[in-house]
C-alpha cells in the first residue's frame, strides 16, 4: 500500500468552504481511480513547532504503486490539483508531497 502524504499552506484569504470543497474533489476521485482507498484530511493538530508553516494535511491510501500512478496522471486529479495550488501561498511552495510505501519493512 503506499500511503500518499500531502502538506498544505493555505493562504490566509482562502475560506474554509473553499478548502472543504477541494477535499471533497479529491475524496470525489475515489469514484474514478480504482484502488483509490482512505482519503482523510485534517488541520495541522501537532503541539511540535516543526510544522514550517503548513497548516493542513491530507492523506491517501493507494492499493499499490501503479494505482497512485494512474491517480497522479488523471484529469480529475490534474483539476482538483490545480484548485489546491491556486489556493496556496506561493502556489507549489505551500505544498509538500510525501510517499510512505507501506508494503516494505
Amino acid at each position: 500500500m503506499i500511503r500518499h502524504c500531502v502538506f498544505a499552506r493555505f493562504r490566509n484569504d482562502v475560506p474554509a468552504a473553499e478548502r472543504m470543497a477541494i477535499h471533497a474533489d479529491l475524496e470525489a476521485l475515489r469514484q474514478v481511480v480504482e484502488g483509490m482507498e482512505a482519503v482523510q484530511f485534517s488541520a495541522n493538530v501537532s503541539p511540535e513547532p516543526f510544522g514550517r508553516g503548513f497548516t493542513h494535511g491530507f492523506t491517501i491510501d493507494f492499493r499499490d504503486a501503479a494505482t497512485r500512478d494512474a491517480y497522479l496522471v488523471h484529469e480529475a486529479h490534474q483539476r482538483a490539483g490545480a484548485r489546491l495550488v491556486a489556493a496556496l501561498e506561493g502556489g507549489t511552495d505551500g505544498l509538500m508531497v510525501f510517499d510512505l510505501d507501506l508494503t516494505k519493512k
